[in-house]
């Protein structure tokens, strides 16, 4: 009316006709708002909420335009429900055998408004459903097993869980089967994870490693950066693996120089230790030194100068016992002062005169075409005084040397060498289920490698078949 009056005033008159008015909201707008009610739980301000439009007035007016039979239920309906209705509802809610969306619809409710009148009168934790009350007992007791069947099945998986991540460890990490992992560190249990992702979800690999996501996620970040020396640590393991697990990184660095790789000690030293390649340490013994009394023997010639100028000038021998769950195995072996080379060697599962007759037989043979008669020192065992070694010591024109009796450190690079044999090849593994036949072969071939290939830092880098062949060390 007062716009009309202002427009009278204005021009002394008022319009014959005016335009129609747009309505607010299109015809699609209101079907779906409409349908939206329908189909979640016919609740008016859940629809206003989630669509943004329109007022409770236009909804419900909309409703009973397009759905003429659909009762709308207002505030004040449900302010005037009484007890009993409720009371009637709950009930209907708990035994139920439909849905609570047709029972909401039944009663002329929203379905939050049934649940909420059902928290209400008996509270949050009794379940809506009293379904499985009424079960029979053959249906509880196939759900017990049911449910035993479930526990089961996630402790089996556990169990496999905690064996593959253990065998994983030995595979990637070089750790053995009984390593704690709480001990390792959060970059090894990240390299766990990602290598068995593919079979077991990320959440239960972080709990049985016990690894924070925030961290396993940080270690995988830096994974993933490239690593300049991703080639160099593949050679490095090889090198390792290849030279009985017993290389530091001295050794190591001068393996690397001969294959043309220039690296410091210390960034070998850093490599070898993130890759766990820990070089088999000697065990330390108590020195037991026994003076007894000394019978006929010959002079200790040597005098723990172990130091020799030239090839064949001093031999060292001596026998030492392996213990496996198979059987004792013996080693004699002669060893030359000069560069520590094995000379000759015979291995055998008793300690007779054929073992130091066979390898001293082997020793002679490599001098025979020459005229070198080096000096044989040994300790005042009882294979070294028999008829056999004598007469092959004299008929060669060989010098005997011995100990004293009880003193080692008189024959110390002979046990030296027994030491490092020990450390490097039989401490560092188990035997358990190698025979006889097999552990002679190994020894062999450690023997045959430690001529041949391994590294003395004293030789200059060099193994003692590699040191003798250079020029100018031998004429």
């Amino acid at each position: 009316m007062r716009g009309w009056h202002r427009e009278y005033e204005r021009q002394l008159d008022l319009a014959r006709s005016y335009p129609k008015r747009q309505p607010k909201y299109s015809q699609a707008q209101k079907m779906a708002a409409v349908q939206h009610y329908i189909d979640h739980g016919r609740c008016l301000s859940a629809t206003i909420r989630a669509l943004g439009y329109p007022g409770r007035t236009y909804l419900r007016a909309w409703i009973v335009e397009l759905h003429p039979g659909v009762r709308v239920v207002s505030r004040a309906d449900r302010t005037r429900r009484p007890p009993e209705a409720k009371q009637e509802a709950v009930i209907a809610l708990c035994t139920r055998q439909g849905s609570a969306d047709a029972l909401a619809q039944e009663f002329g409710i929203s379905r939050p408004t049934l649940y909420n009148w059902k928290n209400q009168l008996l509270g949050c934790e009794v379940p809506a459903s009293m379904k499985r009350l009424n079960d029979s007992p053959e249906d509880s007791d196939r759900k017990a097993l049911e449910r035993q069947i479930e526990t089961l099945k996630r402790d089996i998986r556990r169990l496999q869980l905690e064996q593959d991540l253990l065998k994983k460890a030995n595979e990637i990490l070089k750790k053995d089967m009984g390593t704690d992992r709480q001990q390792l560190s959060n970059r090894e249990k990240t390299q766990l994870v990602d290598a068995l992702r593919q079979t077991y979800t990320l959440p239960e690999l972080l709990k049985e490693v016990g690894l924070p996501r925030s961290s396993y996620f940080y270690h995988r970040a830096r994974l993933d950066v490239s690593d300049r020396y991703v080639d160099l640590r593949r050679t490095i393991t090889e090198i390792f693996e290849n030279n009985h697990r017993c290389y530091g990184y001295r050794r190591m660095q001068a393996s690397l120089n001969r294959q043309r790789v220039s690296i410091s000690e210390k960034v070998v030293q850093r490599l070898m230790k993130q890759e766990s390649l820990i070089a088999t340490a000697p065990k330390r013994r108590r020195y037991g030194s026994y003076l007894g009394e000394i019978g006929p023997a010959p002079d200790n010639l040597i005098n723990r100068d172990f130091h020799a100028v030239a090839p064949n000038a001093k031999w060292l021998t001596d026998i030492t016992e392996f213990q496996i769950p198979a059987g004792k195995v013996y080693l004699s072996p002669m060893i030359d002062c000069f560069d520590g080379m094995v000379v000759s060697w015979s291995i055998g599962t008793r300690p007779d005169a054929d073992l130091v007759n066979s390898m001293l037989d082997a020793a002679i043979d490599t001098v025979a075409s020459s005229s070198e008669r080096p000096v044989v020192h040994s300790d005042r065992g009882a294979h070294y005084r028999w008829p056999g070694w004598l007469t092959r010591i004299s008929g060669a024109n060989l010098v005997r040397s011995m100990s004293r009796k009880g003193y080692s450190p008189d024959n110390a690079a002979c046990e030296g060498f027994f030491g490092r044999l020990k450390t490097e090849l039989f401490y560092s593994r188990s035997w358990q289920s190698t025979t006889i036949e097999q552990f002679i072969h190994a020894l062999d071939g450690y023997i045959r490698w430690y001529n041949e290939r391994r590294i003395k830092v004293s030789l200059g880098n060099l193994s003692p078949i590699e040191y003798r062949k250079s020029p100018g060390i031998v004429s």
